[in-house]
């Protein structure tokens, strides 16, 4: 199995990252297989989502709508309503896998593969990528 870590910088704000083109590039003429994304953190997901046509707002909307970014969480250190960013990946799962067929990612013409950050306070992610050949 070989192995990369891209370093991200999300910013102070929700966001959504565009990582496919970092994915494409890392499976790249390695043939069959797997890759497998993941961010090792408590307060982030992985989602395969059409990016660019308002997809990604309507996600962070829901997101908001799903999770309020107010005083109802236990979960309380950090900004107001942080506890929720350590609920979201109950919903976003913190990874992903995707076929790779000669060393290209099988998604489909609108899939991108993204990073869902709601922690405001850790603009700074890790994202480990790893390709299973088959």
């Amino acid at each position: 199995m070989r192995t990369q870590t891209l370093e991200l910088h999300t910013g102070g704000a929700e966001s959504i990252t565009d990582i496919t083109g970092a994915c494409a590039d890392f499976v790249a003429g390695d043939g069959d297989g797997l890759l497998n994304v993941f961010v090792p953190h408590a307060t982030a997901g992985v989602a395969i989502i059409e990016l660019g046509a308002g997809s990604d707002d309507d996600l962070l909307a829901s997101l908001d709508d799903l999770l309020p970014a107010d005083d109802r969480w236990r979960h309380k250190h950090g900004s107001r309503g942080h506890g929720r960013s350590h609920v979201m990946p109950a919903f976003v799962a913190p990874q992903t896998t995707v076929p790779v067929l000669s060393g290209r990612l099988e998604l489909g013409t609108w899939q991108s593969i993204a990073v869902v950050d709601l922690n405001v306070d850790n603009p700074d992610r890790r994202v480990r990528l790893s390709f299973l050949g088959g």
